[in-house]
């Protein structure tokens, strides 16, 4: 109701102001009166649908362009046949650049029979000059076009767009610059992400995202306070701190801190039940990071640790600055210190130059860590960076029967972790009605494991105990404790 005050408040006589976000509440009150000129001759409301690509990080910036929407005066449908349609991408693998083209083709035949569609694109693929060029040239019916550091200008090249009649092509190469506080429709009311920082700096040799997303950037810590205040004062109760590298947060503030000092902050936010994080890479976990956790009341006993090989070797030429001892060593103090933590990874198969050595040293490091999950990948070469230039690529046959005996293992490994929790009591958040049995709930505990449970919905948004009856393997059956 604040932001509805305060956008009906600002007079569009007046030149837009130059400092943000005021400029950019200018500019949602504009596209305001824009839009309810369209719905005046269209005769109807019109309606908006954001798919949403990629990353955590990505559905977050899709929960802010909601908002913005939202207060514009769009509906939001969960149809493409809707008068603007955003593809917020992700090109951290090349084939999701080539879905985006096809599905770019399949809404052209929307917009030739609605006068009023704008079709716009924004995120990680859009920081590639060569994809611009592409989609200025052969998707000329497209309407917007912006990157990952402008996500904040989006009302703003809205109305250049509907004003001009014609393609807005808007990307920053770099900033520094970090505009929050806008609207966002958050897609639970009862948890929400929350950025506290932007970029990477550590240039894995087969990862895109340094080249997308820019150098890191962290936000002020008053800042990101005052923003979680705000959600918890609207209901949420679970926070998820995003990052490329949490671990990193604050070294580039004028007053540096830590993202240790920044969870004891955060954890004396009265009403904040639960705090998540990720990424967290190994190279920068410190020991202060450790002893914060183990004596938190409120950071989940989860801790997501991205592996990638087990071999010293391709982690070097990975550029991932941590060998396999070092990785080995953190996991123990990380479990000394917290016996009860659940480890999670991801691990890439089939680097280039991966020797079937150096796969038995992933297998050794999964066998000793015994992740309760993890997000196994079959490499795939990404132009752009170094690794897609490396030679000896390894074969996709080589790279398949591989793959499946990881995978074969991180499940087995992880049902026999799953089924020592069974006949427990666990804090359960009740997040949604279960998708298959609208008679259970679904729910997700401290360690970020699924259970689903006999209740009603007025549960969802609660943190209850809940009895885990049954393991199946990736996710339990329980019951009200």
């Amino acid at each position: 109701m604040q932001i509805e005050h305060f956008i009906n408040q600002i007079d569009l006589t007046l030149d837009p102001p130059a400092e943000e976000p005021l400029r950019q509440y200018y500019f949602i009150a504009k596209a305001r009166t824009l839009v309810a000129q369209m719905e005046k001759e269209a005769g109807r409301k019109m309606t908006f649908c954001v798919n949403t690509f990629g990353c955590q990080m990505n559905a977050r910036d899709s929960e802010k362009l909601c908002g913005i929407l939202n207060a514009i005066g769009y509906q939001e449908s969960e149809s493409e046949d809707a008068d603007f349609v955003i593809y917020n991408t992700c090109t951290v693998r090349e084939n999701a650049n080539n879905k985006v083209y096809g599905r770019l083709g399949y809404l052209h035949g929307y917009k030739k029979k609605n006068p009023h569609m704008m079709i716009a694109l924004c995120g990680c693929m859009m920081q590639e000059e060569k994809v611009v060029a592409k989609i200025k040239q052969s998707y000329r019916f497209v309407d917007l076009i912006f990157g990952t550091h402008n996500i904040f200008k989006f009302a703003e090249l809205l109305v250049q767009s509907i004003e001009n009649n014609k393609m807005v092509v808007d990307v920053w190469e770099n900033t520094d610059q970090i505009v929050e506080q806008l609207p966002n429709e958050r897609k639970f009311r009862f948890k929400s992400g929350v950025n506290i920082m932007f970029g990477c700096n550590n240039f894995c040799s087969y990862c895109i995202v340094p080249y997308v997303r820019g150098r890191e950037r962290s936000r002020e810590p008053r800042e990101i306070i005052r923003e979680i205040e705000n959600f918890v004062a609207d209901g949420v109760v679970e926070v998820m701190l995003l990052g490329q590298n949490v671990n990193s947060y604050g070294k580039n503030l004028d007053q540096p801190i830590t993202f240790a000092q920044l969870l004891e902050q955060i954890e004396q936010i009265e009403g904040l039940e639960r705090i998540r994080f990720m990424t967290s890479h190994p190279k920068d976990l410190s020991d202060e990071l450790i002893a914060v956790m183990a004596k938190s009341k409120k950071i989940c006993r989860h801790l997501h640790l991205p592996l990638q090989s087990g071999s010293s070797r391709l982690l070097k030429i990975m550029n991932r600055h941590y060998d396999k001892e070092q990785y080995l060593t953190l996991v123990e103090k990380i479990r000394a210190a917290m016996p009860d933590i659940a480890l999670t990874t991801d691990i890439i198969v089939g680097f280039p130059g991966e020797t079937e050595e150096d796969f038995e040293e992933t297998m050794d490091v999964v066998r000793k860590v015994r992740y309760d999950s993890a997000f196994t990948f079959i490499y795939s070469k990404r132009t752009g960076t170094p690794a897609a230039k490396m030679e000896d690529q390894v074969p996709e046959d080589v790279v398949k029967v591989r793959f499946d005996r990881l995978l074969k293992e991180v499940q087995e490994i992880a049902a026999e972790k799953s089924a020592v929790l069974t006949g427990q009591i666990q804090d359960v958040l009740v997040e949604s009605v279960n998708h298959q049995d609208d008679s259970l709930l679904t729910g997700r505990l401290g360690n970020n494991s699924v259970v689903h449970f006999p209740g009603s919905r007025e549960l969802i948004g609660q943190i209850i105990p809940v009895r885990l009856d049954e393991c199946k393997g990736f996710y339990y059956i329980g019951s009200r404790a």
